[in-house]
Parts: C-alpha cells; structure tokens; sequence
C-alpha cells in the first residue's frame, strides 16, 4: 500500500515538475519574444533616422517570423513522432546559441539611398532571425507537447500567460530595464536570458519524448477539452484569422493615429499594446472574461465613435482623442479576440488554430505597416479597418438576423465617416504625401488680413514650418526661427562674412532667409518628400541670396561620411516629436559635430518640446566635453514667431559672451543625476516633464 501511494506521491511531483518547466518554458519564451523587440530596435533606430516608421517595419518583421514559428510548430506536430520532434527542435536550439549576442554588425548601416524596410528585414534576419524563430514556435509546440503529455490540462491557458509575460516585458523595458541597463548590457542580459529558455526547452522535450508514448491514443479522446474536438472547416479557418488580422490591424492603425496626429507624447504608444495584450490574456484565460451580451453594445458604440472622431475635433483633441481611442483598441479587441476564443478548437487542432491567428496578426500589420503608407495618402487605413470589423462583425453574428443588420447599418455609418474625412483632408490642403517616415501635409491658412495668410507644412500633429503668402513677406522668418530665437542669435553673432551654415531637419527651409551673398547653406534632410515639399510648396530656399545644398540622408551617418565642412552654425533641429532621434543628442553625435565646426563656431540645439526636458541633456554632454553652452528662452509677442527654447555650444567661450547672446540668455537648472547621454545609454522617461 505504501508503495502504491508512493508511486501516486511520485507521479504527481513529477506533473507538478513538468507542469513547472513548461509553464516556465513558455514564460521565459514570451518575456524573451517581446523584450528583444525594443531592445534590437534600439540598436538600429540611429541608424535609420529614429523614425516611428522603423519600429513599424520592426513589428511586421516580428509577426511575419511569428508566423513562421506558428508553420513550424504545426508541421512538426503533426508530421513527425515525438521523438524526431525533440531532436530537430533541440539541434535548431543549439545552432541558434551560436548567434548569441544579438548585437547588430554595423555593417548593416545604411549608405542613404537604399529602401529603409528592406534593409530593415535583411538586418533583423542577420541578427536575430534564429533564436527570434525559435521562440516564436514554443507557445504552440509546448502546448502541443501539453495536450500529449498532461491530461485534463486547459492548455489554452499557457496561450494566456504567455501574453501575460509579454505585457510585463512591454512594461519593464522602458521603465525598469533601459533605466539601468546600457543597450549592450541588454544585450547580453537577453542572450543569457535565451540561454536559460534554451535549456527549458530542451528539458520540456526530453519529457515530452518520455511521456508521449505513455498515453494511448484513445486517451488524448478522453482528455478534458471543453472547447470541444471538432473537424475544422474552410470556414473555421477564416473566423479564425480574421479576428486575429483585425486586431492586429487596428492596433498598429490606432496607434500611428494617437501618436501622430493626436499628440507627440513619447511612450504613448505604450497605452494601444498594453491593451491589446491585454484582451489576449483576459479572453484566453478563461470564458469568464467575455460576455457577448455586455461587449456587443459596448463595442457597437465605441467603433461608432471611433469612426466619428476621424473628421471631427473629437478625435484629434488631446483629452479625448486618446481616452477614446485606448477605449477603442480594449472593447474592441475584446469583441475580436473573445469570438475568437469563443471559436477555439481542441488540442489535436491547436497547432492549427494558432497557426491562422498568426497569420491572421502578421496580415494586419503587413497591410498597415508595409501596404497602406504605400498605397494610401495619409493616414485612412484606421477608418478601413473600423469599417470592415463592423462587416466581420455581420459574419460572426450570422445566426442573429437582427444583430446582422446592426452590424450591416454600423458598416455603413463607418464607412460615410470614413469617406468626410477623406473628402475633408482634400479639400482643405494643398498637397499630402505620404511614405516610409510618415503623412506631409501642406495647407494655407487664411486670415482677416491677407497680409497675414500663410502656408504651412505639418508632420501629423507636429508643424515644420509656415510661409507668409504676401510677396513682400515670403522672406520674413518664422515660426521656431525668428531673430531673437537661438538659431537667429547664433548665425548674427558669428564673426564670419562669408558664413557656412548646416541644418539638421529642413522642415520648409525657413532657416535660408538668413543667407547673405557669400554664405552656404548644407540643409540634412532623411526624408525626400519634405525635400520636395521645401522647394516646390515654398520659396524660402529658392528665395534665399546664399547658396543652397540639400544632403538626402540620416544627418548623423552623412557627416560621418563627409570631409570636415567648416561650419560657423551647425542648427540640429529634429526634437520636436514623440520619437526623437536620440542618436542625433548623444556624446558620440556631438563629437560628429565638433569634427565640422570652426574652432569658434556654433552647434544650436532646438530643444522646443512641450513633453521632453531636452536642455539637460545636451548640458551635460557638453560639460563632459569641455565645451561652453547658453540657454535661450525666448518668448514673444510676435504671433508669426512661437515661443522657442534653443541651446547654443561653442568650444570658445568667448562666443557666447557676445552681448546679444549674453542678454537673452536664461539659467539652466542642472540635473547631474541624468548623466551622459551615449549611443549605448539614454532614456527618454528620465527627461520627462
């Protein structure tokens, strides 16, 4: 008798134990797939301009592999025995050690006139295609393993703690992690990380092999599966990723909304991923979660409103934009992914059900990251994804003929809102484009003195410069750009006749109305449509009586490139959005600058943010470097001029002591606790205001 309840005691530790290192398995996986994210895309934002844009293509790139890893898991699940699965998956494991660490070469760097998305994906496969993969088959294959091991388990609860550690890596990365951790620490911190899943996993199909065989085949018959083992059809398939596709659709399309047209907060698209990841761990964890009942209506109302808020103030007001917009990727992920667990499968099918959920994912972000800045003008696949979750919705609700007609009567509504603000965009602007880096919009605005009318160039929310529209003004600077701002100080009160001038962000090329006989303008611009934009939409460089060259690059990697140029004003100008280019205000940038500047000239920093305290940061970098630094506020009644905060460095100290510059210059509270900004260590969330 002792025996046999030794042999009970026995096996249950052993479930319990097998339970732990595949529940472990999948965490660490998880927690691993979604931190390699920010981490490798910090690697490589510098070198392709710190634009949203590459994050975008980043998250394509991850799904895709995603669902590569998806294919894998159900190939192998129903193609080899267990053992042969245990012996592939352990071989690719130790292959993909040897791409540790995931440093990217910089080889990868981009020469300036190649496309960013290709180049992107080529890089990502280089560097962390492998063990990126190999993560991405676990959560499938170690349910799999599950279902075939541990009887009575509901395996899709593992699906649910895995979004769980990826929603706790969304969170530390930026506020626990990139706080402590230089990139490269990070780094290494992650491969020892996959070092240690490796060896879960391995450990999981070493158990899996040894208990597979164990349970006959009549036993997977009898295991509990409440969603039930039914055949799926061509049908199932299509329910099942098209939920999956819309999710992830309006996740990528919400957040370029919030973050581009709304409000360039930085961290802000942290808000639409916690959400959406959330709805996953919620719906998979059990049916307790969703209640069609109460989600319906809700879900009804906020995608009514979402669409609404697309030609209206509504969704493009600050204090109710985002609220709204949070609310709409959470109800309507939930509406999304709770029919989807609704339509889940047993575990004999399970490889499959997760196969089209990712490719369903993958699918939605390739429309919208890779696709739409293609194919559409601005920014419209939001209100397309809103109208054809509204027609999904007619689908899944195919056996209730009146809330069919609801949903139809909802399609339509969003789809009228969606073509106002088409038809709204168009007529009130004179130009938009679109492209890898984002929507370019330019408008006039007309006053009650037309003396006063001007045109204007706007990147989402963010306004790159205007133009008088009267002859008599054209040449008048304005904006961030008058004469008692930074930049306007720095060009007076440098003692050169014929002055050499470099501009990092064009905008509408309002700094050339400066430009004297003699002088030379280089202005760095990474985006082509804002170059073409600057000289066909305005006339501020065409108008300008210096000389004029425009660099179409990073500005960072073109003067990296270049002979020294001499500058007397070097003006960086690229700080006014929520993904700054932290690469252009780092130690090793500032030691790009200093190679091209006159021993007397001088570097201005436009640090005009309303949610970013930039000033120290470019304070303590110049301090680490011996140089000298005044801080301009300047504020005016002037209504063409904006209130502008600008940070001039010199190496002559003398420079700055000019009296122009001395009047204006303000105090600059210090913050030692910041430290020095450097290409392997900088964090936006120390500089919030």
């Amino acid at each position: 008798m002792r025996a046999a309840e030794f042999e009970v005691t026995s096996h249950a530790a052993s479930r319990l134990a097998s339970r732990i290192v595949f529940a472990g398995t999948i965490f660490i996986s998880a927690f691993a797939l979604f931190l390699v994210q920010p981490i490798i895309a910090k690697q490589i934002l510098p070198w392709f301009g710190g634009s949203a844009a590459v994050w975008a293509i980043c998250m394509v790139f991850f799904q895709v592999v995603l669902l590569a890893g998806y294919a894998y898991s159900d190939w192998v699940t129903h193609h080899l025995t267990p053992r042969r699965q245990a012996i592939l998956h352990i071989a690719l494991l130790a292959i993909s050690l040897s791409c540790l660490p995931i440093i990217a070469d910089p080889h990868w760097k981009p020469s300036g006139d190649e496309d960013p998305s290709l180049l992107i994906i080529r890089l990502l496969l280089g560097t962390i295609g492998l063990p990126y993969f190999l993560l991405s088959t676990t959560g499938p294959l170690i349910q799999s393993w599950v279902s075939r091991t541990l009887i009575g388990s509901h395996v899709y609860r593992y699906f649910s703690l895995s979004n769980l550690a990826s929603l706790i890596a969304l969170i530390c990365y930026p506020f626990l992690i990139e706080r402590h951790a230089a990139i490269v620490g990070q780094a290494w911190g992650w491969s020892a990380a996959y070092a240690a899943f490796a060896i879960l996993c391995a450990a999981s199909a070493i158990y899996f092999v040894r208990h597979a065989h164990a349970l006959p085949p009549e036993a997977h018959a009898r295991q509990h599966t409440p969603e039930g083992d039914w055949d799926p059809t061509l049908r199932d398939y299509l329910l099942w990723l098209t939920p999956a596709a819309m999710g992830s659709w309006l996740l990528v399309a919400i957040t370029n909304h919030i973050t581009q047209n709304v409000a360039a907060i930085p961290f802000l698209w942290l808000l639409p991923l916690t959400l959406y990841l959330l709805t996953f761990v919620l719906c998979f964890e059990s049916d307790r979660w969703y209640r069609r009942k109460l989600f319906l209506p809700v879900t009804a109302t906020v995608l009514g409103l979402c669409a609404y808020g697309l030609q209206a103030s509504l969704g493009f007001n600050i204090w109710t934009a985002i609220p709204l917009y949070a609310a709409g990727v959470f109800v309507i992920c939930m509406f999304l992914h709770g029919e989807l667990a609704r339509l889940r499968p047993g575990p004999r099918h399970l490889t499959r059900f997760y196969l089209m959920v990712s490719l369903g994912g993958a699918l939605g972000g390739i429309v919208v990251g890779l696709i739409a800045p293609r194919v559409l003008p601005a920014y419209y696949e939001l209100g397309i994804g809103l109208v054809i979750t509204a027609l999904l919705a007619v689908s899944i609700l195919r056996r209730h003929r009146s809330l069919q007609l609801a949903a139809s009567a909802l399609a339509a509504c969003c789809a009228y809102f969606l073509y106002v603000q088409i038809h709204d965009d168009f007529a009130g602007s004179r130009r938009i484009e679109r492209n890898f880096y984002g929507t370019l919009i330019t408008l006039d605005t007309h006053r009650d003195d037309a003396n006063d009318d001007v045109r204007q160039l706007y990147h989402g929310s963010v306004k790159h410069g205007e133009q008088f529209l009267a002859p008599a003004r054209r040449r008048e600077a304005t904006a961030y750009y008058g004469a008692s701002a930074g930049v306007g100080l720095a060009i007076a009160n440098t003692p050169a006749l014929n002055k050499k001038v470099g501009v990092i962000g064009l905008g509408a090329g309002t700094l050339a109305v400066y430009g004297q006989p003699g002088d030379n303008y280089r202005m760095y611009e990474i985006n082509p449509e804002v170059i073409e934009l600057a000289q066909n939409e305005f006339s501020f460089m065409a108008d300008s009586k210096a000389t004029i060259a425009t660099v179409l690059g990073d500005a960072r990697l073109s003067l990296e490139r270049e002979a020294p140029q001499n500058f007397d004003v070097l003006a960086v100008d690229a700080f006014s959005g929520d993904s700054i280019p932290v690469h252009l205000i780092t130690t090793q940038a500032m030691d790009a600058y200093l190679r091209h500047m006159k021993p007397d000239g001088i570097i201005a920093f436009h640090i005009t943010n309303r949610f970013l305290r930039l000033a120290p940061v470019v304070a303590n970098i110049a301090a680490a470097k011996g140089l000298h630094t005044a801080f301009i506020h300047d504020e005016n009644d002037n209504p063409a001029l904006r209130n502008t905060d600008w940070i001039l460095v010199a190496r002559n100290p003398a420079v700055l002591a000019q009296d122009a510059i001395r009047k204006a210059s303000s105090p600059l509270e210090p913050m030692p606790a910041l430290g020095v900004w450097t290409d392997d260590f900088n964090n936006l969330f120390e500089v919030l205001k």
